[in-house]
């Protein structure tokens, strides 16, 4: 592959045949292993979720999937707007729940602004916060900032201790386990299994919560690049506002894009970056692909595998004292 190669040209593939494929692969997966009816898909209005939908509407028919749109107090108008048009579009049986009060009741924004106000004390009602990351891509090691909005659009950012950065995640993972908790109960109602939506480099990164949207029971696009689901979208004839969506992480109060809290590296980049370092191309070569120096390129891969080794137990079983002998049956 010479490196003056596109993006397209790298990831280029058969849209038609791959869908083909997952479709095939999901109907088998229903019928020889998981033996259910249907799928619920949880519709963010992003583009990972909504290829998913329309994978599993091509695969099923309308009928046979159930689609949730979750917002909360946070979550962006725009989402569940493009969410609505999804499912309407899509004309699959949906149903809009807010789970704000939940996660009031459970404590999600009472523990995040706690450690919100060990930072910066003067925060307090209408202001808005995020995470933004930092360090990884210039060979630190990662650190988390906290930015804040005061009610006159004032912002203020810090740099996160541990603890108040640990508080601040652990209550905001309240949010895609409360998801997740709505979608396997309509799931149990339906008979339907539950569609999870990560892409590869989200699969590859551990960009997801355990137990929370990383809990699924299948994932048809854990192997396309997030390049390669937009380009799925656009073949499968999603409306113009879900093909071209911005991808953000949709989870605190102030705008905030997955490269900014998570890879360091826009979507685009960040595909190359994964897809380089997967076919062991030397770090010179991913420079000139995504044209930054070849020591920032190094300090890419170096922070890949970085988030695969902390993030290798959010894919794991819970771990048993002792193997447990007698059949248990997996599939193929």
């Amino acid at each position: 592959m010479g490196v003056t190669n596109t993006l397209h040209d790298v990831l280029k593939f058969d849209e038609a045949k791959e869908a083909e494929k997952i479709t095939q692969k999901i109907r088998a997966t229903l019928r020889d292993h998981l033996r259910r009816r249907g799928l619920v898909v949880a519709i963010s209005g992003g583009i990972d979720s909504s290829v998913c939908a329309a994978l599993s509407v091509k695969a099923l028919g309308p009928k046979k999937v159930f689609g949730l749109l979750l917002p909360e107090q946070d979550s962006s108008a725009a989402s569940k707007d493009r969410g609505t048009v999804l499912a309407e579009h899509l004309g699959i049986e949906h149903l809009l729940v807010d789970i704000k009060p939940t996660l009031e009741a459970i404590g999600c924004y009472h523990w995040r602004d706690e450690a919100i106000k060990e930072t910066f004390p003067e925060y307090g009602e209408g202001w808005k916060n995020k995470i933004a990351i930092g360090g990884g891509t210039q060979g630190k090691i990662n650190h988390f900032q906290l930015i804040v909005q005061s009610p006159d659009g004032e912002l203020k950012q810090k740099r996160l201790a541990l603890k108040q950065y640990l508080q601040i995640v652990a209550a905001t993972n309240f949010k895609q386990r409360i998801r997740k908790t709505m979608e396997f109960f309509h799931a149990d109602r339906l008979n339907y299994a539950v569609v999870g939506t990560p892409n590869r480099v989200e699969y590859d990164q551990g960009f997801f919560v355990k137990n929370g949207d990383g809990s699924a029971d299948i994932k048809p696009i854990a192997h396309l690049y997030k390049t390669q689901v937009y380009a799925m979208a656009r073949h499968l004839g999603l409306p113009e506002e879900i093909c071209n969506a911005t991808p953000t992480t949709d989870t605190y109060s102030l705008p905030q894009g997955q490269d900014e809290f998570y890879y360091a590296l826009p979507f685009d980049k960040m595909d190359l970056a994964l897809y380089a370092h997967n076919h062991n191309l030397p770090a010179a070569t991913l420079a000139e692909m995504i044209d930054v120096p070849v020591a920032q390129a190094q300090y890419v891969y170096d922070d890949i595998e970085t988030k695969r080794k902390t993030t290798a137990m959010l894919h794991w079983p819970a771990l048993l004292v002792e193997k447990v002998e007698g059949p248990l049956p997996k599939p193929e």
